[in-house]
């Protein structure tokens, strides 16, 4: 049986403040005055995320929801597809450095389950290597996850507001202004979850790890929320969750739009207000009345 934390606290909140937040020393300069002071930062540290005890990746990351990010990253890097497969994802009780307990975390298959551990690694290094090219870095992901097939459609008046209700629940940007957030929007327009986090992409994952816990992958008809720019990586993601939009409240990238175009996604950028830009399969946005 897989392991994981109970969350006590409603759904919808992001991660505990303990664990986002530490506080730092500072100097504060303002009209012509200096004064040390504390101020609270996003928590950063690395995670190491196991399979079978072998390591598959580090992640830089905000510590809480370890079990989501780590199960969500499972999912969107292709590693597995649900749940079902895994027998267990938990921190690891021993560590070689006491400043490392924590930061690890193993999960184990479940007996028949295989992975191509190399070919895995080739994947990972190559969604974040700098010399393929945009063309077989949009291959490589449409060979792991095939184009979305989703007659999702979305009316303007289901954005409104949900970049304001995402922010109501980022307590820990509340403290510090400098952490990321994700948010999973039901077909109805009901904000689901919110996870905060000093990565995008690491938000993202433990927004698909929570609805992995809840048996709602596939994610046919949901929406995912970001701060700030939609970049490739977070449309690949999306895409392996099979969600078919994206909207942010910063532009897409270039290559966002080119697998997003591909792939069967739309993607909403700089969603501030009442106006918004549709890229990607623009078709999935439809102006109310029409």
């Amino acid at each position: 049986m897989v392991v994981m934390k109970e969350r006590t606290a409603q759904e919808g909140l992001s991660v505990e403040l303990e664990d986002a937040v530490r506080a730092v020393s500072v100097v504060r300069f303002d009209r012509g005055s200096a004064a040390e002071s504390q101020d609270a930062v996003a928590c950063e540290e690395p995670l190491e995320i196991q399979l079978a005890g072998v390591p598959l990746a580090v992640v830089m990351r905000t510590p809480g929801d370890d079990d989501e990010l780590a199960l969500g990253f499972l999912i969107t890097e292709r590693v597995i597809e649900s749940l079902d497969e895994l027998l267990s994802l938990r921190h690891c009780s021993v560590a070689p450095d006491p400043e490392a307990e924590g930061n690890v975390m193993r999960a184990l298959l479940r007996p028949g389950v295989r992975v191509d551990l190399e070919a895995l690694r080739r994947n990972l290094y190559a969604s974040s290597s700098c010399g393929i090219c945009g063309k077989a870095t949009i291959e490589n992901a449409l060979r792991r996850a095939k184009p979305l097939d989703d007659s999702a459609r979305f009316s303007r008046s289901f954005f409104a507001r949900l970049m304001e209700r995402m922010r109501l629940a980022q307590s820990a940007f509340e403290r510090t202004g400098g952490i990321h957030a994700a948010a999973l929007v039901s077909p109805e327009g009901a904000l689901l979850v919110v996870r905060e986090d000093v990565g995008r992409h690491n938000a993202v994952d433990k927004v698909v790890g929570w609805a992995a816990r809840q048996g709602r992958i596939p994610l046919a008809g949901h929406a995912l929320l970001v701060s700030g720019r939609i970049s490739y990586e977070i449309v690949q993601k999306a895409l392996a969750a099979r969600i078919p939009l994206v909207a942010a409240v910063s532009a897409p990238t270039s290559l966002a739009v080119r697998l997003a175009e591909q792939a069967g996604l739309g993607l909403v950028g700089f969603l501030r207000g009442p106006g918004f830009n549709v890229y990607g399969r623009r078709e999935r946005v439809w102006e109310d009345g029409v």
